[in-house]
């Protein structure tokens, strides 16, 4: 039933601890929600791959287990439900299934349900407890037990438990909090050439730099470092940022793109009215990224001409198989 992509199986090993802690964190949740999320992105992917005559790609796994550890731990499951679907629908099928779009699916997905049910969403996020203690046996809060992200309460100048951040016991979305995890995570994808260093180092590195010079600037909006230990810029970095199909291929092209999603995020979060910019990053630096690689290759833009059928249907196999050689994320 499944295409057999090993890289895309690589990825879902190194998130398997994450979603495990993440039950530690909030009980049944994190299961119930991929209940859902899996056979919803499953069924989608499998209903417009049949009529190519094609086996759903692993890849769909992938993004929903992304997608799954991005949502908050008492989010609605009717809406998990409407993200995933529009995630595999509009971002992924519509372009012709995988290898062929542009932006990257379980983002596209997680951003469409925070924008649509912003206020639904923001009432989702609950004190971590063991076994889900906060959110309740069977994923909804208890009574008093909603408050204030981390981001949230630095903006309103208030200290953040460093400790708590590295170690993953403080509020988030259900697979965001652990650093720890994460750069476990990253290490083991990046040994197993699974992703690339310079997509994780370009987009930390760079969020880094500018919000340090920010802060020396005396810029007074500017969130203060330990900012970039919470919210979900970590769990971008390692597992967003290097999709394999919408990320650059170039290696100078990779630091391009990950410039421009560390940059976007600290801006976004110095500046806009939004309290995390990582999708809006990621989706961002995705319009540009075949740009990129065609700057480092210095390839001057064809003149427009008559589409050709023959010609399109040619391309899709060599950018499947580019992907799955790539080094990079999840899709």
């Amino acid at each position: 039933m499944f295409q057999k992509q090993p890289i895309m199986r690589k990825v879902l090993y190194s998130l398997a601890p994450i979603f495990l802690f993440s039950i530690y964190l909030y009980g049944l949740r994190p299961i119930l929600t991929a209940l859902v999320v899996f056979p919803l992105g499953v069924a989608v992917e499998y209903l417009f791959e049949k009529k190519r005559g094609k086996k759903v790609s692993e890849a769909v796994l992938v993004t929903c287990a992304l997608y799954t550890l991005s949502m908050p731990p008492v989010v609605p499951l009717w809406i998990v439900a409407v993200g995933i679907v529009f995630a595999v629908f509009m971002a992924k099928e519509v372009y012709g299934g995988f290898g062929r779009n542009i932006f990257n699916v379980a983002i596209a997905g997680r951003l469409f349900v925070y924008i649509s049910f912003a206020t639904i969403l923001q009432a989702g996020f609950v004190e971590p407890g063991a076994f889900g203690a906060s959110a309740g046996l069977w994923g909804y809060p208890v009574d008093g037990m909603t408050a204030a992200t981390p981001l949230a309460q630095l903006r309103q100048g208030e200290p953040l438990s460093v400790l708590n951040a590295i170690t993953g016991f403080r509020m988030g979305s259900m697979g965001e909090s652990s650093v720890i995890l994460i750069l476990l995570a990253a290490i083991y994808l990046i040994a197993t050439k699974t992703a690339s260093w310079r997509l994780i180092a370009s987009t930390i590195g760079s969020a880094v730099l500018l919000n340090g010079a920010l802060l020396l600037a005396g810029v007074s909006r500017v969130l203060p470092m330990e900012s970039l230990l919470v919210g979900s810029f970590l769990y971008v970095a390692v597992f967003m940022a290097t999709d394999p199909v919408t990320a650059p291929k170039k290696p100078l092209a990779q630091w391009l793109y990950g410039t421009v999603i560390g940059v976007s995020v600290v801006l976004i979060r110095s500046f806009a009215l939004f309290p995390e910019g990582t999708s809006f990053a990621v989706l961002l630096a995705n319009t540009a990224a075949s740009m990129f690689d065609d700057l480092v290759t210095g390839k001057k833009p064809k003149a427009a001409t008559a589409p050709q059928v023959p010609a399109a249907e040619k391309s899709a196999p060599s950018a499947s198989a580019g992907a799955q050689k790539t080094t990079g994320g999840a899709q």
